[in-house]
């Protein structure tokens, strides 16, 4: 993590935060930092507000390589499937739920909040704002970050809110020191097989003596576009990809009728990667919205958080076979 420190002024430690409008309670770097996560589940916090002890959870679990997508501070569904996907791992009973032997073999002594140095570049590359109307953005030169904040979210795995809860008063500014969390360094190996599992929301990948390297939660296809089934194999790896819009080969969306070309970008329909499939027309890919992650349907590919899928794309190869599956015997629900 570059320009990553451990001290800050007392003064900023206390600061309240607000979510969404409304009064939060308090929260400081420092309860993240020494909650335990065996706490979980005892205290109770407002609507929405965020719980140290998730979040602390929540990065433990991303550092373990069972990815829980977004981190902020709350619980749900993609938690207890990070959760298993730990189990799974590490060849203990699955069946999500923190218990001891599991918060024992995640807990380490390493800050889970750190301070962090703006940048310069940080602040480079900017837009003012996304359409959602594919015409308007194929008329856009690239499809960035709008803000310091959303970049830095992104980089350190954090939901837009958990990033100004911990900040309230920064302006993200080349030069301001700011808290963030630190998920740890990317997963690395090489992975022999992919399942895409439809039932859990689950991509797993494995590694060729079969063992779980890593688990990520995905949105696969939808009601009204399914996922394919069967086996397939990785084609190929594209970076910051270009998006080819046709409406008469994929979907419609809006009014746009025409072959569109979208710019590349974060903020594109694909996110920052592509993992091509021999199935034409399907991939595993970014997101925009890392939030709706396994929340809301996919048109037929595999949606994982951007810094996800730049993960696992850093550990497959074409021929890569991607198994699309109903149940996983690795991670049940």
């Amino acid at each position: 993590m570059s320009s990553m420190k451990t001290a800050l002024p007392m003064s900023l430690l206390a600061l309240a935060f607000s979510v969404g409008g409304a009064a939060a309670r308090e929260l400081r770097p420092e309860e993240i930092n020494t909650v335990s996560i065996a706490s979980i589940g005892t205290e109770k916090s407002g609507p929405g507000d965020p719980d140290p002890a998730i979040v602390r959870l929540q990065v433990l679990l991303d550092r373990a390589g069972s990815s829980p997508g977004v981190i902020d501070g709350l619980s749900g569904e993609n938690v207890d499937k990070a959760v298993a996907g730990f189990e799974a791992m590490n060849n203990l009973p699955v069946d999500g739920r923190l218990d001891p032997e599991v918060a024992s073999r995640l807990e380490g002594n390493a800050p889970i909040v750190e301070s962090y140095v703006v940048s310069a570049e940080d602040a480079a590359g900017l837009v003012d704002k996304i359409p959602e109307d594919y015409g308007e953005k194929a008329k856009m030169q690239s499809l960035g970050y709008t803000s310091v904040a959303e970049k830095l979210s992104e980089r350190f795995h954090m939901g837009i809110d958990l990033v100004h809860a911990l900040n309230p008063a920064s302006q993200f500014a080349p030069g301001d020191t700011v808290w963030v969390v630190n998920p740890g360094p990317p997963k690395e190996g090489k992975v022999k097989r992919i399942e895409a599992d439809r039932k859990t929301g689950q991509v797993l990948a494995y590694a060729a003596d079969g063992s779980l390297l890593a688990v990520y939660p995905a949105t696969i296809g939808s009601e009204d576009n399914p996922a394919p089934s069967g086996k397939h194999k990785v084609k190929g790896v594209a970076r910051m990809p270009v998006y080819r819009y046709d409406p008469k080969r994929n979907f419609k969306q809006g009014k746009n009728n025409k072959v569109l070309t979208i710019p590349k970008g974060p903020n594109g329909p694909v996110g920052t990667v592509w993992i091509d499939l021999t199935e034409p027309t399907y991939g595993i890919h970014g997101t925009p919205e890392p939030k709706l992650i396994d929340k809301v349907g996919s048109h037929g590919c595999v949606r994982l958080t951007n810094w996800d899928v730049e993960e696992l794309a850093s550990m497959v190869k074409p021929g890569v076979m991607v198994d699309f599956v109903k149940g996983s015997s690795a991670v049940p629900k």
